[in-house]
């Protein structure tokens, strides 16, 4: 329990960030409850310190302290978010002078592997869209670029005629920052993409003029909400039960390019990533997919 002033503090800081901030209450709750540990924590210590007393040191050994007994590295940069925000209220409203937290670094969490679908789910997923259907030729041909060429879906429904060359077989992306690059465009992406344009697009439109790629409504940009709900409706008509995620496609589309042996930077360039410790990630999800076959089917691979 912490001491009365402390819980009085607590009290403040929880009606302030709901105000503020509109935070949850379970959010509130749990930001409450690591602060009433730290306060009883620290009660214990040699000065028993309170929190608006409590330095830097304190703080650590109290973090330490939870590490060491096993706590979840997950729950212990919640933690110290919830610290955080409590010692920038009090410095705020003038009843510290210093911010203790200032110079602690969040606990390192562990990068998760980004979720990806085996090259089967590709072409099932794929393979979902009716042609004979205006608007899923055109979903059809939206999907085989997006996997074809690791498109982020924002990049995809951003995309407007002028971006694509047929003729070279190659599509400008405006990316992140405003970086332009130019992907490939493979023959499947090519094939669909014509058939889309020649037998689709101009139904869509219906007359109107539109820059757009792969208008919607009103020849106006699909938005990415509304393709994402796209994918999403042809996953479960695949039967593709696996989580799905907005970036499952470009997951595929790296994971894949690796699984092949494709150059790691070859991959980073077609992705846009401007440092290739964001690209190495795949070569994690890469080496446990081959981890994974060799356990399932070489006789010493395991049980």
């Amino acid at each position: 329990m912490p001491r009365p002033d402390d819980e009085q503090l607590i009290s403040q800081f929880s009606d302030a960030i709901w105000l503020e901030d509109g935070l949850g209450e379970k959010t509130r709750q749990a930001y409450a409850s690591d602060l009433a540990r730290l306060s009883g924590w620290l009660e214990q210590q040699p000065g028993a310190p309170s929190l608006r007393s409590a330095k830097r040191t304190d703080l650590l050994a109290w973090m330490s302290r939870g590490l060491a007994e096993g706590l979840k590295t997950s729950t212990a940069a919640r933690r110290l978010s919830g610290i955080r925000r409590f010692y920038r209220y009090l410095l705020r409203e003038g009843l510290i002078a210093e911010d203790p937290t200032l110079r602690i670094d969040s606990p390192k969490l562990p990068r998760r592997l980004p979720d990806t679908l085996t090259e089967a789910d590709v072409e099932a997923l794929l393979t979902e869209p009716d042609p004979e259907i205006p608007l899923e030729l055109r979903d059809r041909a939206m999907l085989e670029i997006l996997y074809g060429c690791g498109l982020r879906v924002s990049e995809l429904t951003g995309l407007t005629v002028d971006r694509v060359n047929l003729r070279q077989g190659v599509v400008r992306i405006s990316g992140k920052g405003g970086k332009d690059r130019l992907v490939p465009l493979g023959e499947e992406a090519i094939d669909w993409l014509l058939s889309y344009m020649k037998e689709a697009r101009p139904e869509l439109l219906k007359g109107k003029s539109s820059d757009a790629l792969f208008p919607g409504n009103r020849a106006s940009a699909m938005t990415r909400q509304t393709f994402w709900y796209r994918i999403k409706h042809y996953a479960v008509r695949a039967g593709i039960r696996k989580h799905l995620s907005p970036h499952t496609l470009r997951h595929a589309f790296a994971t894949h390019l690796l699984n092949h042996g494709s150059d790691l930077r070859v991959v980073q360039m077609l992705l846009g990533h401007s440092d290739l410790s964001t690209t190495q990630i795949y070569t994690h999800v890469a080496r446990q997919r081959l981890q994974d076959l060799h356990q399932a089917h070489h006789p010493r691979g395991g049980d």
